[in-house]
């Protein structure tokens, strides 16, 4: 049953690995180096410089692990999700090397990337709208049984908005070292396990596996002390990948429960900045996103890191037992 997964999830792995050592020193050579902001956590300072745009290490074995199986199975609907993500992380890369470039935090102006990724969700809606079968439904699963319900025209900005609002949330918790990629790697999971037990969709089991495997041979060289990020490269092609994934998969409420710390991430910006602007200063966290709000309260980098991915660990456990009990 997991023969596929666990293959796809091996060499990926594998991959991720050897591609570490290759591309942290190119990083190096091109001056590809994380800009830190000077009114942010004082203790982050001492990162400036360590090379970024890493979410190469895990985007290429995920897209070289797929499309390899695809061809092997001869089931070219295994290629949309990596296309996904190859499109979603080369707008993050772009953003990154005209951050790199300009020596600051500002990468692409905002509507840009926004009117971009839109254009890729929709995209990526009509695929499933229209040349997959029941592909514009999804499940709920809080109104007393799992109901599947069609949304018809209203299908493609929906998805546009989960695949929006799922990659910018991810990279917003893309803070700390190790933080996202292992938060990420527990929602995957949840994926691959819940498409092979609950809903049977070997296109996102095997997927997620894979993406689970160059997680975590990532994170072999994100681990605090990083010795290179994932920059927007890495965050908003995992974004745009968890968001296609739960979506294909026809249960988004499985992305919205087990990444949750996602949603709480995107929250305490978007709480912050709205009463900052309604009080003429005022704050309602030390900083945000919420993980450095920790770190201003005096809690060490990594007891937030492992806090957090406690916190996903156990929201995905609840998930998939809530999502198995509706299943039935």
């Amino acid at each position: 049953m997991w023969v596929a997964e666990l293959t796809c999830l091996a060499i990926a792995f594998v991959l991720a690995v050897l591609a570490g050592p290759a591309v942290i020193p190119l990083m190096r050579r091109l001056k590809f180096g994380q800009t830190e902001r000077y009114n942010g956590v004082e203790s982050h300072l001492a990162k400036n410089g360590t090379p970024t745009m890493g979410g190469w290490i895990f985007m290429i074995p995920v897209v070289l692990v797929t499309v390899v199986y695809a061809l092997i199975k001869k089931d070219w609907g295994q290629l949309i999700l990596p296309a996904v993500t190859l499109l979603f992380g080369a707008v993050g890369f772009v953003d990154d090397f005209l951050k790199v470039k300009k020596k600051n935090k500002d990468g692409f102006i905002w509507w840009q990337k926004l009117l971009i990724l839109i254009a890729i969700s929709v995209g990526f809606a009509c695929y499933m709208q229209f040349a997959v079968k029941n592909g514009a439904s999804i499940d709920f699963m809080f109104l007393g049984k799992n109901r599947t319900i069609s949304l018809a025209w209203i299908y493609i900005p929906f998805v546009a908005f989960t695949m929006l609002a799922e990659s910018n949330a991810v990279n917003l918790t893309d803070g700390l070292d190790g933080l996202c990629a292992g938060s990420s790697i527990l929602v995957f999971v949840l994926l691959a396990i819940s498409c092979v037990y609950l809903f049977v969709n070997k296109t996102v089991s095997v997927f997620s596996a894979t993406f689970v495997g160059a997680l975590a041979g990532f994170l072999v060289f994100n681990y605090h002390p990083a010795k290179i990020f994932m920059g927007d490269t890495g965050s908003l092609a995992i974004g745009g990948a968890l968001g296609a994934a739960a979506l294909m998969c026809g249960h988004p409420f499985l992305l919205f429960f087990g990444g949750l710390l996602f949603v709480f991430e995107a929250l305490s910006v978007l709480l912050q900045v709205g009463y900052f602007k309604i009080s003429h200063g005022k704050r309602i966290f030390k900083m945000a996103p919420l993980h450095h709000h920790f770190e201003k309260c005096g809690w060490k980098e990594l007891t937030v890191t492992y806090t957090f991915w406690a916190f996903v660990a156990v929201c995905c456990i609840v998930t998939y037992v809530l999502a198995r009990g509706f299943a039935r």
